[in-house]
């Protein structure tokens, strides 16, 4: 039960944040270890005086996050990792989102375990394990991007204004003092990662090393099984309903509309600070909410494929298959860069930076025999240039896939 309760926090993401139906609760299908034992609790801290800077959460309550200090030689080192949760896209949905913790630091927990890349054991976390390692709350619903109201339904979209808030929180903590930084996310955080990396690199001198990593942001404007683009009409709504186009690159704005600008596939090119792109070919959320939504699939032809790939025809096979395809060809630019840093594994997962089985364990998946937090490591210290792209499916055996129940 405990184990069931640890992934929750990992994962509700995918269930609450866009009214995303919950009876389809993403899973490790092999979670026996999903957690790291013993995991290290960290206290949630809200942000004194964000309010009267107007970064606050959609209910209009302060924003936090959660820090532990560095030590030894890492002492001046950071690594942020941006929390996930999904996007409200309606008035409807941002109203029920104010009742949860991705709206309000009132339901968020007191206390979060930090493991994987938040971890302090240099076995579970080898090269980022004595930074100041700091998880960023996740409350605006757009990705920290937005920069907006709905006085009428009370609601504050102030995304923006809580990266603000909580940068300025944490370099007057230390962080100004840093000579090597990260901005990492998962999932909306992985976006949010994405959208802020050159915005973090300039609170630094030139002489700080920094860079960023999205794990599991890379969402495409991708078609689902009846021909509907799903997903871009979730973000159409976000970026509208939250005026997040005031907070995209103007190098895109320039050639593309506002919501196209707010898809990972055409906003990393713009991106100039290294950035690492982690994801998994076969995305499980993306499968779940922009391939294959209910709404997509109203007679349930694909459920058995969805719970099990075993029971996937030739024919669904192929879909995914078009779909990692599609995620390769939209990077072939971006893999080109000498400073960027790719891992794409054929797995159905999604976030695997955050938990210690996926991060780095005796059976973490692995590219190449190298686990994903060598790989990063490599890449932000320029041990090595890493630019793993799995083969696939069904060719790797160390996935670590997520169900749906």
């Amino acid at each position: 039960m405990r184990m069931k309760v640890l992934l929750l926090i990992a994962f509700t993401f995918v269930s609450v944040a866009i009214n995303v139906r919950s009876d389809h609760e993403l899973f490790y299908q092999n979670d026996a270890a999903s957690m790291a034992a013993n995991p290290l609790l960290v206290p949630l801290t809200l942000i004194p005086g964000a309010a009267s800077k107007g970064a606050v959460c959609l209910d209009g309550t302060l924003p936090g996050y959660h820090f532990h200090p560095g030590f030894g030689s890492g002492a001046n080192s950071w690594v942020i990792q941006l929390e996930g949760g999904g996007w409200c896209n309606t008035i409807r949905s941002c109203v029920f989102r104010k009742t949860t913790r991705r709206g309000s630091s009132k339901f968020m927990e007191k206390q979060l375990p930090f493991t994987g890349i938040l971890s302090n054991k240099a076995e579970e976390n080898p090269d980022f394990f004595n930074w100041n390692r700091v998880k960023v709350r996740y409350c605006d619903g757009a990705s920290f991007s937005g920069d907006s109201q709905d006085e009428a339904a009370q609601l504050q979209f102030r995304g923006q204004k809580i990266w603000q808030a909580a940068m300025e929180e944490l370099m007057s903590k230390g962080m100004k003092q840093a000579n090597q930084a990260l901005l990492s996310g998962c999932s909306a955080g992985g976006l949010a990662s994405i959208i802020h990396c050159d915005e973090f690199r300039t609170l630094f001198p030139t002489s700080t090393k920094v860079k960023c990593l999205s794990d599991a942001g890379l969402f495409l404007d991708a078609v689902d099984v009846s021909g509907v683009r799903t997903l871009r009409n979730l973000f159409g709504g976000v970026v509208k309903l939250q005026e997040v186009q005031k907070n995209l690159p103007k190098s895109c704005l320039n050639q593309l509309d506002p919501t196209s600008c707010f898809f990972p596939q055409n906003l990393v090119n713009h991106v100039e600070t290294p950035l690492f792109l982690l994801n998994a070919a076969y995305d499980a959320w993306q499968v779940q909410e922009s391939l294959v939504p209910s709404s997509a699939d109203p007679h349930g032809s694909w459920n058995d494929c969805k719970h099990n790939r075993a029971n996937c025809n030739s024919s669904q096979i192929l879909f995914f298959q078009d779909f990692r395809n599609q995620m390769l060809n939209y990077i072939k630019g971006f893999s080109g860069e000498s400073q960027t840093g790719l891992f794409i594994n054929s797995c159905f997962a999604h976030c695997q930076t955050e938990l210690q089985d996926t991060w780095f364990a005796d059976d973490s998946p692995v590219i190449g025999h190298t686990p994903i937090a060598i790989a990063v490591g490599d890449w932000y210290f320029d041990r090595k240039t890493v630019k793993a792209i799995d083969c696939a499916y069904p060719c790797d055996k160390t996935c670590h896939d997520l169900g749906f129940k």
